[in-house]
């Protein structure tokens, strides 16, 4: 990603600090990080320090199924099975209620989010998801652009991110009023009075109005992302 793009992606992170709420998560599965590891591993084995890896990860190996069955010998003389069975067992059932806890919590943060949704939330989430896909067309864009095909070009690119940081400095900013407004609905609810003055204030930043110079400048930068994508098929075609 060029430097121009970088840190204009509005993060799950900075969503959720934004919104106080466990918005877009999803379900941790205890496997993805083990096939990352292990991946991590193969390609270190297939580097300068294969010998070594595979040492270290063996002697790991058995110094853990070593400790396991003295373990075993020590406080557990009552099982008869080979503690090598045990321990696949064993690591079975340690992985099965982690992935149950972890679903567990995930479900209930979900359902957080669920009893908290607003429609002004659920809109500004959306908003949310275009703007951070038009800055990942842009990047795809500019990898096409550096894979040797300059006709790709994004013309007026300043104009292009200086439009980009405005949207994501109006959604920030869209986020943390709706954010305000949803934590203390019960109070403005019941001092409906004291806000009657800022009636129209409030109105002029409903988050649903396409007239708004964020709705403006979202709208280039959608543009921008269609006419990427139309010369993506271009390319595609002329291939």
């Amino acid at each position: 990603m060029r430097d121009d793009l970088q840190g204009l992606e509005i993060s799950q992170d900075e969503l959720q600090k934004l919104t106080n709420l466990p918005v877009n998560e999803d379900l941790l599965i205890i496997t993805n990080p083990l096939k990352i590891l292990t991946k991590i591993y193969i390609e270190k084995i297939k580097s300068s320090e294969g010998a070594t890896v595979v040492f270290i990860g063996f002697s790991t190996f058995v110094f853990v199924y070593i400790l396991f069955d003295i373990i075993i010998k020590l406080f557990v003389k009552w099982v008869t099975i080979p503690s090598w069975i045990l321990l696949i067992i064993l690591s079975f059932w340690v992985g099965g209620l982690t992935q149950t806890i972890l679903y567990l919590i995930w479900k209930t943060r979900n359902k957080i989010v669920k009893n908290n949704m607003t429609k002004s939330l659920q809109i500004l989430l959306n908003e949310v998801n275009r703007y951070n896909t038009v800055i990942r067309v842009i990047d795809i864009n500019d990898q096409i652009e550096e894979a040797g095909n300059p006709e790709v070009l994004i013309k007026e690119r300043e104009g292009v991110i200086e439009a980009l940081k405005l949207t994501k400095s109006d959604l920030v900013r869209a986020l943390k009023t709706e954010r305000i407004l949803r934590e203390n609905k019960s109070f403005i609810l019941s001092n409906t009075e004291l806000f009657v003055n800022n009636l129209a204030t409030l109105t002029a930043m409903q988050v649903t109005e396409q007239a708004t110079e964020h709705g403006r400048l979202l709208n280039e930068a959608l543009q921008i992302a269609l006419d990427v994508q139309h010369e993506m098929k271009r390319l595609q075609t002329q291939r």
